[in-house]
């Protein structure tokens, strides 16, 4: 599959390279919509630029062979949630290929889309793919949690905020 890429170095490449972090949530596709509405379609310079749609599926759990209630666990279980991911992530890329449709943007301004897929935690698989695909800016959106769920689940833009040596934008939900 296409998006099954490994994140590899860009090397050092003319144009702006922006990565923008996509989820099955509503917020990353606005951040995509936000990325091409106001980074790209603004490129009036005409710089070649690619933008990098970056998805992380989460690991896959290790399981042992035999279950808290003592059953063996089959080996098509596992299988299944591996194809599940597949899936999910197929279907997150489509999502974001269709936002990138509504633009029309790629001819006019030079325009380039990559899909990246990576597989880890998130926050930490963001902040190694802005690194090794020599990002100027990643772009990403905020499920704007609340205080506790944020202290507890932690916030993957406030962690790659803090880590990454490029500019973040972080796009909040809009207020409906």
């Amino acid at each position: 599959m296409e998006e099954e890429k490994m994140i590899q170095s860009a090397g050092a490449g003319e144009g702006r390279k922006i990565v923008v972090a996509v989820d099955e949530s509503e917020e990353s596709m606005q951040a995509l919509s936000w990325c091409f509405t106001n980074l790209v379609s603004e490129n009036s310079t005409n710089t070649p630029t690619t933008v990098y749609l970056l998805y992380v599926k989460p690991p896959v759990p290790l399981y042992s062979s035999i279950d808290a209630a003592g059953y063996l666990f089959s080996g098509d279980i596992v299988g299944k949630m591996e194809n599940y991911s597949k899936e999910l992530a197929h279907s997150v890329m489509n999502r974001a290929e269709s936002v990138y449709g509504n633009f029309n943007i790629a001819a006019a301004n030079n325009i380039k889309l990559e899909k990246k897929v990576g597989m880890g935690d998130a926050k930490e698989m963001i902040c190694f793919a802005v690194e090794k695909l020599e990002a100027d800016v990643l772009v990403m959106g905020s499920h704007d949690y609340g205080f506790f769920k944020r202290a507890l689940l932690g916030s993957v833009s406030d962690y790659c905020a803090k880590h990454v040596k490029c500019p973040v934008v972080v796009v909040k939900r809009p207020n409906h």
